[in-house]
């Protein structure tokens, strides 16, 4: 026989291997195929007659077999619905068996084997699963949980060795604990190759979770008569398994062999391995041992992982937080970043790190010459995206990165920012490994390409290079965190200067409003001044004009005048340059028109006017209307003598409704004079309307205007 490496088609092929229908079981036991309705035989496989001590069976019922009270049970299990379980024992010839069943669409599959001659009782199984289930718990990290783990299953089941062997991220398993006999060979920290176990068996391993070969000689009993459709053995814990597999175990030197499924989360994570020399079965009582003692491993694996990364996280944490409260305390915020490489280096366990700031680059630690930092800085940005980039074997991830693997052979990085360009990249050096693997992990093949087991088990070593230490989980975290962080940190950083920005923008506002309101106070002053004189004027040409009708029109345009100083006094007296209160602005207003006339029409004039706010510009419009409202009441409806007259101004919505009204003998409706005219221009501009009603007695004036 000539051995060469087997081709991928080869190893497919194996992957395809049927081995859930071999159509055949270990002889150690006996495998009855009934109808699922009447309980009746319609195959065997297996020494029926040696075994259960009947010379017929195809036909007969499972009663006439076994007797009625397990195939009693048997039509219990089977109507339960739950797939199968535990029938109940049997005895013949002073014998003692397990029976089994399980069921698919109309068949039921009756496994009898050998069971331990004198039963365990549930309290003595209890008993040492609590004991087991106990010393795991107290185990203080993985290592001597696995050691544990292998110590127990050892005692458990009796087997000369018993190894925990855990798959890793391409599949071949570890061995990470063991318990044996001097006598046997030692495989601990030893590797086997994926393709030892075929992926349909990794399957059949989630699915029955403890498989056991009593003889690897053994010859298999094929069912009988055999079945028109493939019987589906896949729940069977007798089914005949793979030539291949027994070879195997032929080859190693193991007679009898179990496995033992370690399910994690739903995924295979590993399996408890056990051998023996000579054969040995593992009756039904131990596997159900073994499956809630494995049940109970995986959940302290699991708890133990997620406890070592949870303070790995922790640790991690507390290294960035620290890296970030000196960055925010810094004047510069994270431009002080390079100022805490060495920091950066402890939070990700890196040899090395790179920090790239525009074309800049700072760096800490043991790293390539800076031509290739350009490359890698290159494949970290076409990489990284807004998550993590992160290799242990960057020569094989990256082809342009072969020369410099003693010092990069890791990279993890994050991009903070892409322009202007911020990010951070960790870099770990080569880690030469020597792996042990349990024989040189290649299949060997006949010349005729038939795939055959390894021969030799000897340690192989193998050198592995282009590869470091693998990046955690937990550092992998850390890293994303950072750059969230020092996102964060960055905008308020630019936040806090475009505060500053806009604090002495504002500054430089309020200096020119303080500006504006000095000017316009001086105007308001010489506005004020030039009203005041043109007052003083009118009043000087008053006093020398005897004839009423002549000084009529100087009286008038002295009104007006003091109609327009009243709004700029109250505009430039209030902190609110924008608006005026309309309500107070009309009681000045009608005040400052009694002051020019005799002292009685202050008994006579009344003013009822709601709080209102309206525009500046909109209330010198509507003094000066009610101004010239007031001066037509006192010349036409009273002519000149006092007189009852009312101001009132009330809300209507979004609209003024302000009323002038006098009970004398006015005339009714709009008058055509200059004062007239230029009210009405004033209302128009307002965008009001302008009503006269008859007060009876007297004239009522409604303006009705927008407030805004």
């Amino acid at each position: 026989m000539s051995y060469i490496g087997p081709t991928p088609e080869q190893i497919a092929s194996c992957d395809r291997e049927p081995i859930h229908i071999p159509g055949a079981i270990q002889p150690h036991g006996v495998l009855l195929v009934l109808d699922r309705d009447t309980l009746e035989i319609r195959h065997a496989a297996g020494d029926v007659a040696g075994l259960l001590g009947v010379a017929a069976w195809i036909g007969f019922s499972a009663g006439a077999v076994l007797g009625d009270e397990i195939a009693r049970r048997i039509a219990t299990v089977t109507a339960s619905g739950t797939g199968g379980g535990f029938v109940g024992n049997l005895r013949v010839a002073d014998h003692a068996f397990d029976v089994s069943a399980t069921f698919q669409a109309d068949r039921v599959l009756v496994e009898i084997e050998p069971g331990l001659d004198q039963a365990l009782t549930g309290a003595q199984i209890l008993a040492q699963l609590e004991g087991a289930a106990a010393a795991f718990e107290r185990c203080p990290g993985l290592k001597t949980l696995y050691d544990r783990a292998a110590t127990e299953f050892r005692r458990l089941t009796g087997y000369d060795r018993v190894m925990i062997y855990r798959f890793g991220e391409d599949d071949a398993g570890e061995v990470v604990a063991e318990s044996r006999a001097s006598h046997v060979q030692a495989f601990l920290n030893h590797r086997f190759p994926a393709s030892d176990i075929p992926k349909q068996a990794r399957a059949l391993y989630v699915r029955n979770l403890v498989r056991a070969i009593p003889d690897s000689g053994y010859v298999p009993a094929p069912l009988l008569p055999p079945a028109e459709a493939d019987l589906d053995m896949s729940d069977c814990a007798l089914r005949s398994v793979s030539p291949v597999h027994l070879q195997y175990l032929r080859n190693m030197g193991v007679t009898a062999s179990a496995s033992v499924s370690i399910v994690k989360d739903g995924r295979l994570w590993g399996l408890v391995a056990c051998h023996h020399e000579t054969p040995r079965g593992l009756p039904y009582d131990i596997r159900a041992a073994c499956r809630a003692l494995a049940g109970g491993l995986a959940r302290q694996i699991k708890a133990k992982e997620e406890a070592e990364t949870y303070h790995e996280r922790m640790r991690l944490r507390s290294l960035g937080d620290d890296v970030i409260h000196a960055l925010t305390r810094a004047d510069n915020g994270d431009l002080a970043l390079e100022e805490h490489l060495r920091d950066l280096m402890r939070l990700a366990d890196a040899d090395g790190v790179a920090v790239f700031r525009d074309d800049r680059i700072e760096v800490a630690g043991k790293l390539p010459a800076h031509l290739a930092l350009s490359m890698l800085r290159d494949w970290l940005v076409d990489t990284a995206g807004d998550s993590v980039a992160a290799t242990d074997q960057a020569p094989a991830d990256i082809p342009d990165a072969a020369p410099f693997r003693a010092l990069a052979s890791g990279l993890m990085g994050v991009v903070v920012e892409r322009s202007p360009l911020l990010a951070v990249l960790w870099t770990r050096a080569e880690q030469v490994e020597t792996v042990r693997w349990a024989g040189e992990p290649v299949k060997a093949t006949t010349a005729d390409g038939v795939l055959t087991p390894r021969a030799s088990f000897d340690a192989w070593t193998q050198t592995v290079r282009g590869r470091s230490r693998p990046w955690s989980t937990a550092q992998t975290n850390a890293a994303h965190r950072l750059r969230d962080d020092l996102i964060d940190l960055r905008r308020a950083r630019r936040t806090a200067e475009l505060n500053a920005s806009l604090h002495a923008t504002l500054q430089d506002k309020d200096e020119l409003l303080r500006q504006k309101d000095f000017l316009l106070r001086e105007v308001n002053h010489r506005v004020q001044n030039s009203l005041a004189l043109a007052a003083s004027f009118l009043t000087i040409q008053m006093k020398s004009i005897d004839d009423p009708v002549a000084r009529g029109p100087l009286e008038e345009a002295s009104r007006r005048l003091t109609a327009v100083g009243l709004v700029h006094r109250r505009l430039y007296r209030g902190d609110q340059l924008e608006t005026v209160a309309l309500d107070r602005y009309l009681v000045e207003l009608a005040e400052e028109m009694v002051g020019t006339l005799d002292a009685d029409w202050a008994r006579h004039l009344r003013v009822d006017a709601a709080p209102v706010t309206v525009p500046t510009d909109k209330a010198v419009i509507i003094g000066l209307v009610v101004t010239e409202l007031f001066i037509n009441a006192v010349k036409y409806a009273y002519g000149g003598r006092p007189g009852r007259l009312d101001i009132g101004l009330i809300e209507d919505g979004e609209r003024l409704l302000l009323t002038v009204a006098d009970q004398g003998g006015g005339k009714q409706g709009p008058r055509v004079g200059f004062g007239s005219k230029m009210m009405d221009a004033l209302v128009r501009q307002m965008g009001g309307q302008l009503s006269y009603y008859d007060n009876a007695p007297g004239v009522r004036v409604e303006l009705s205007v927008g407030r805004f």
